[in-house]
């Protein structure tokens, strides 16, 4: 695998990539900024779709056929040993062992296994207790950072990529010198308006960044979670494991948790009486959160699986070889599973979801994510009083040109 590999496979594809893989009406978001694409509804929970690149893959839009695919063996995540229907990368040679780099996420048992063990190993409750309290801490200093420059911020840079950004500093362990570095080449390498050299680039610098820091770590470690992983993995993980492993945590904790900020407070915005509530009621942000998850569901086409056997889901039947892609926006919104699934509900009976997904691939970082989102909502509610758009709502710009649905920007303003 090339330096910049895994960054590449776990980040979002290109707007010309999108647009060579899927039809616009699966991706394009036709009914406002909160529906999911026209064409990802209807015909079934598991459907044919013929992809632009020539070839076919089934859309799984069903939640249970979605949790059916996530916790089955016989759907694979390997994309280097199954072909994926919906991949840019002309076909390379399977290994012929065991694999040598970290993507876990890319991998089937037993390979995931032992990674995805060292690495919930570091999850402990200690741990999210401490950055909780940095997570307040990073919050506020930005919130206030806002104020003292008056009445009128665009949230996105000001807020929403910066604190998940810090946050992945304080878990990997990065150098309070080394931040400023770390958060340039995170903001270029993971931005939509970055082009796509500057993308490649700004990746490349992250992958040598993260190399640095998995040496450091091994010679001088801390209390963090990327020193335990290198000194405590058995057997012991190598340093382009580490680095692949370190990497996916960034995109994984930095870009998802950054668009449902921005998104999540426009969609609050946007729905005045479910934001009053909230307001009235702090002790609802839990319940907000997870109602913000399944309505949003960030995440647009992003998670496919290969049977690796012929297979019968949902009353298809599907061949060996079949790709699967499962659309969350619409298996979330599934009405077999939520009654009137498309309006925003914060009072809602809370019930499972896939935003985080199912199964032995369920998002590690979940926990922190659901403490960031709600340190992060509610002290901008408590701390900017008659928080609302500084633009109209059809001037903000969204970003579903990406696999991972957003805002580019969000303009607001406050009392």
């Amino acid at each position: 695998m090339t330096d910049s590999g895994v960054a590449e496979k776990s980040s979002s594809v290109s707007t010309a990539g999108m647009r060579r893989i899927l039809p616009a009406e699966m991706v394009e978001r036709g009914a406002g900024p909160f529906a999911p694409p026209p064409g990802l509804r209807g015909q079934g929970p598991v459907r044919p779709v013929d992809l632009l690149n020539g070839a076919r893959a089934w859309l799984v839009t069903g939640f249970d056929e979605a949790r059916a695919v996530l916790s089955d063996a016989r759907f694979s995540a390997d994309k280097m040993r199954h072909r994926d229907a919906t991949s840019l990368r002309p076909p390379a040679e399977p290994p012929r062992g065991e694999r040598e780099d970290g993507a876990f996420v890319f991998m089937d048992p037993p390979e995931h296994t032992r990674l995805r063990r060292a690495l919930t190993g570091q999850f402990t409750v200690r741990r999210m207790r401490q950055l909780e309290s940095r997570v307040r801490e990073i919050a506020v200093e930005h919130i206030e950072a806002m104020r003292a420059a008056g009445t009128r911020a665009d949230l996105v840079p000001a807020f929403a990529l910066p604190l998940p950004s810090l946050v992945i500093c304080e878990l990997l362990g990065v150098d309070y010198a080394d931040r400023a570095e770390f958060q340039e080449r995170t903001t270029v390498g993971l931005s939509a308006t970055s082009t796509p050299q500057e993308q490649l680039a700004a990746r490349g610098e992250l992958h040598a960044f993260m190399r640095r820091l998995v040496s450091a770590k091994r010679s001088d470690p801390a209390d963090d979670l990327l020193s335990g992983l290198v000194h405590d993995a058995d057997p012991p993980l190598t340093d382009a494991q580490l680095t692949d492993m370190a990497l996916l945590l960034l995109t994984a904790g930095h870009e998802t948790t950054a668009n449902m900020l921005g998104l999540s407070t426009f969609a609050l915005l946007q729905h005045p009486e479910q934001l009053a509530a909230l307001r009235a009621d702090p002790g609802l942000i839990d319940n907000a959160v997870e109602e913000l998850l399944r309505f949003l569901s960030i995440i647009q086409l992003g998670v496919s699986r290969v049977a690796t056997e012929p297979v019968t889901l949902g009353g298809v039947d599907l061949p060996a070889g079949a790709t699967v892609v499962i659309a969350t926006p619409e298996v979330n919104r599934d009405p077999r599973h939520w009654p009137d699934p498309d309006a925003l509900d914060l009072g809602r009976a809370r019930t499972p979801h896939l935003a985080f997904g199912h199964g032995v691939h369920q998002c590690l970082g979940q926990q922190l994510a659901r403490i960031e989102l709600r340190i992060g909502l509610g002290e901008l509610l408590a701390r900017l009083p008659g928080l609302r758009l500084a633009v109209p709502a059809e001037q903000v710009p969204v970003r579903d040109e990406m696999l991972v649905f957003g805002v580019h920007s969000l303009p607001v303003t406050w009392s």
